[in-house]
């Protein structure tokens, strides 16, 4: 068994320099929030979650949305709290790839879930509307049915949703185009009864854009329609006392989300929500898409990234509460042994299908790998083409680490790391090949790197991203590491035109014009320094800037927190036994670690830390035998605020 427990202490010797606060934290009167995970900052979905659907069937939460051209089609995922989500599978197989097209911005729009007459169902556009059903949303999913349409029906649109009324009747929420709104009851068997509300007169002066994603929820016998303006923002709310194509008995409310007073806010332009939904306390929830921009950086590449908000009633008038850059307080829900949603490491040991929380770039490639060929290790065969196992880039800062076996005896063939998003014209790929001889290779729009390959056929490479910088080594062991070069992804990461062909940053493996193995795929790699300021959730620090870098410490006397998602410790057979952090710190004071949760009875380890009167010193700790991939906190105890200031923490495996 992986986990432990130690008290430990931590020594000295090294620099102090000056420190100035870049974003400060709100004061809360609850000391609770600086010791217990009681908030959580925003994206709760990060990464490419592009239109996405909720839906609440007793106390369990499921999320879905557009896929596009990602194979498998429409991963679904869990939740117990609506803050730490799951992947839980995928709706659509590769087998039913033929009805679906390549093309970046085409494929499977939608991915509307739903539960109504006793089954789950989505509802999806792929050149028609379909659906697919099931008894669990684990799956199976039946194969995908199309609905039928005709003159009565009129066109179906690609942007639909599903609303289930208080006696349980269901309707399709259509929208074709900028000026087709309408609503369609459904019957038992999924399909159009031929019962049609016309809504075409709500954007008839296209006076919301596209008046696109629509959604409807009901309250104390009022029903809300949520229509989007249009991929860059805009949320809109109407209101009726009845379901009725009369305009005159719809009230527009106007905009749905309050003005943000947070200049610092990266997520500006928030909407497409899925259906609102209230909790056993009252409180009602929505989630809801948006890029990630500032005025100084762009991180729009990553694609439309899913956020959680309160809803607040004024009356029978719902307002979104604005998007924010500092913690706010979560639904009262138990987390649900869910950890935070992070990119996933796999060493493809004892596996017969591949975890969902990869796809494929194309159709073609869903077929084109093998779990059983090698054991232990997930063989791509592209033939004379390409094949790319890949899954959704959630972080700013991680490192990942594979092992691959190819051997490269042509310009063609290649095998290694890749990361893309939009039409793919924008990659960065590293990986062995031949050119001149066996090559190591990190390519990136006109920068390219190439040392010659001393390792052999069966090499680790390693890919270390610090925001819009990447870091290419490689390895014959995976502990001696050899530098490659690096480069500038900040095109990648960027808007491109055509709002990215609609999908962000997939990261993965890839092989090309022959065979490859790789052994593992490790995300977030703890046997790399993890940047202290890479914090996924946080209450009660900051990040602040000294001689020594950028490093984080606590704002307040009252302590406060930090966490790291998905942090990878290693193995049964190679746990990590150590953690080792940098830090300096101007008085004594103490650290606690944990995983998983602040909630757990006793700490991975507590750190006494001495004052280092400034010196920058980095501390190796024994956490005795630590494996899988974990959500680390790291919790400040009450004393001093700024007491001691951290740049960074890893977890060697030896």
């Amino acid at each position: 068994m992986c986990f432990s427990f130690s008290l430990v202490k931590a020594q000295t010797n090294s620099p102090v320099k000056s420190v100035s606060s870049v974003t400060p934290i709100s004061k809360s009167d609850s000391l609770a929030l600086y010791t217990e995970e009681m908030t959580y900052v925003n994206p709760v979905l990060p990464g490419d979650h592009p239109d996405p659907t909720l839906l609440k069937v007793g106390d369990d939460f499921y999320h879905c949305g557009s896929s596009f051209h990602f194979n498998p089609y429409l991963p679904i995922y869990h939740s117990k709290d609506l803050v730490h989500w799951k992947i839980i599978g995928r709706v659509l197989p590769p087998a039913h790839s033929s009805m679906v097209t390549d093309r970046p911005s085409g494929g499977v729009w939608q991915g509307a879930i739903t539960y109504f007459y006793g089954s789950y169902w989505i509802y999806f556009s792929s050149g028609g509307q379909w659906f697919s059903k099931a008894s669990s949303p684990y799956g199976p999913w039946s194969a995908p049915v199309e609905v039928k349409t005709n003159a009565v029906t009129g066109p179906l649109g690609y942007d639909n949703s599903i609303f289930v009324d208080d006696d349980g009747k269901p309707y399709m929420v259509i929208k074709n185009g900028q000026k087709v709104n309408r609503l369609q009851a459904l019957g038992r068997d999924g399909q159009l009864t031929g019962s049609v509300i016309n809504l075409d007169w709500i954007n008839a002066n296209l006076q919301y854009s596209w008046a696109e994603g629509p959604v409807m929820c009901k309250r104390n016998g009022y029903y809300y329609y949520f229509p989007a303006g249009d991929v860059s923002g805009g949320q809109y709310v109407l209101r009726a006392s009845a379901l009725t194509a009369d305009s005159t008995k719809w009230e527009r409310l106007g905009n749905f989300f309050k003005p943000s007073p947070d200049p610092r806010n990266a997520f500006r332009s928030p909407n497409h929500i899925a259906a609102p939904v209230q909790l056993s306390d009252g409180t009602w929830w929505t989630i809801g898409q948006s890029y990630q921009k500032t005025d100084s950086d762009d991180w729009s590449g990553m694609g439309r990234q899913t956020s959680l908000y309160q809803v607040i009633w004024e009356g029978d008038r719902p307002w979104g509460m604005p998007p924010v850059s500092t913690p706010v307080t979560k639904p009262d829900l138990p987390q649900g042994g869910i950890g935070w949603r992070s990119m996933y490491s796999d060493r493809f040991d004892g596996k017969t299908e591949l975890d969902p929380s990869w796809h494929f770039l194309d159709k073609t490639s869903g077929a084109s790998y093998s779990l059983s060929a090698r054991k232990g290790w997930v063989c791509l065969n592209p033939g004379n083409g390409k094949t790319h196992l890949v899954q959704k880039e959630t972080d700013h800062f991680y490192t990942v680490t594979t092992k691959v076996d190819l051997d490269a005896t042509d310009t063609s063939n290649k095998a290694g790391i890749y990361l893309t998003n939009g039409n793919q014209k924008v990659f960065v790929a590293f990986y062995t090949g031949y050119k001149n001889g066996r090559k190591i290779i990190l390519q990136h729009d006109s920068s390219t790197f190439s040392i010659a390959n001393k390792a052999g056929r069966e090499l680790w490479l390693k890919l270390e991203r610090n925001e819009h910088e990447l870091t290419a080594s490689y390895s014959r062991n995976g502990n001696d590491w050899i530098k490659v070069g690096a480069v500038n992804c900040i095109k990648l990461d960027r808007a491109q035109p055509g709002f990215n062909s609609w999908v962000g940053t997939s990261v993965g493996v890839f092989a090309q014009g022959k065979s490859a193995d790789f052994d593992f795929f490790i995300c977030k790699d703890g046997r790399a320094a993890l940047p202290a300021i890479g914090y996924n959730n946080y209450y009660g620090v900051e990040t602040v800037t000294t001689a020594n870098g950028k490093m984080v410490t606590n704002n307040s006397e009252n302590g406060g927190w930090m966490m790291y998602s998905g942090v990878d410790l290693g193995t049964e057979a190679m746990p990590s036994r150590n953690m080792e952090i940098e830090f300096s710190a101007d008085e004594n004071t103490s650290l606690e670690v944990f995983l998983d949760s602040l909630d757990s009875e006793k700490p991975l380890a507590v750190i006494t830390v001495p004052s280092t009167q400034g010196k920058l010193i980095k501390q190796s700790i024994d956490i005795g035998k630590s494996c899988g991939q974990h959500d680390v906190f790291i919790r400040f105890f009450r004393r001093s605020s700024r007491a001691v200031y951290i740049r960074s923490i890893s977890f060697p495996v030896k």
